[in-house]
């Protein structure tokens, strides 16, 4: 694994204990997909979230949706309901240029990495059930586990509170 991929997971780990968040890391396999999830799901307590980067019709706006791993989702919906125009995957260079990712990566974590706030964060309130919440650590091999509280705290700490809403 590179240096600079090696950095942008450290980065994750030395903010939430700057904070003195609790968590828990686990090593897996590369999961590329929220399928890939289930792989994994006995190792790690509490809800797995699938995580949408999206970008308007133009191209210079950019969303990231989180939702429960096996919700569906219909993106004329989501577009409605956050006031876009129509809606897209971010492509894999904007991902990497936007917030130092590659595909599968994508996790609210990374928006450490969005320093010119380009990205708004929509999380979906039926996440939130009083369980710890599971996110990559902005590599696709590792599973963090944190609880829900402890997630918008670090949100905050990287000014990228999330709008909480129903998909």
């Amino acid at each position: 694994m590179s240096t600079e991929i090696l950095e942008n997971e450290q980065k994750v780990y030395d903010r939430l204990e700057k904070l003195g968040i609790d968590y828990k890391v686990i090593e897996h396999d590369p999961l590329f997909t929220a399928e890939d999830l289930k792989s994994i799901m006995d190792r790690a307590e509490g809800v797995h979230c699938k995580n949408l980067f999206l970008r308007n019709a133009k191209g210079n706006k950019y969303y990231m949706i989180v939702l429960e791993h096996d919700k569906d989702v219909d993106l004329k919906n989501v577009k409605e309901l956050i006031g876009s125009t129509r809606l897209s995957f971010g492509s894999a260079e904007r991902l990497l240029k936007v917030l130092n990712l590659t595909p599968g990566s994508v996790n609210p974590f990374s928006l450490i990495n969005d320093e010119e706030k380009l990205v708004e964060l929509y999380m979906d309130k039926e996440i939130f059930r009083g369980q710890p919440l599971n996110f990559h650590p902005n590599v696709n091999n590792k599973m963090v586990t944190i609880a829900e509280k402890d997630i918008l705290k670090y949100l905050e700490s990287v000014d990228h509170e999330p709008e909480i809403i129903k998909f």
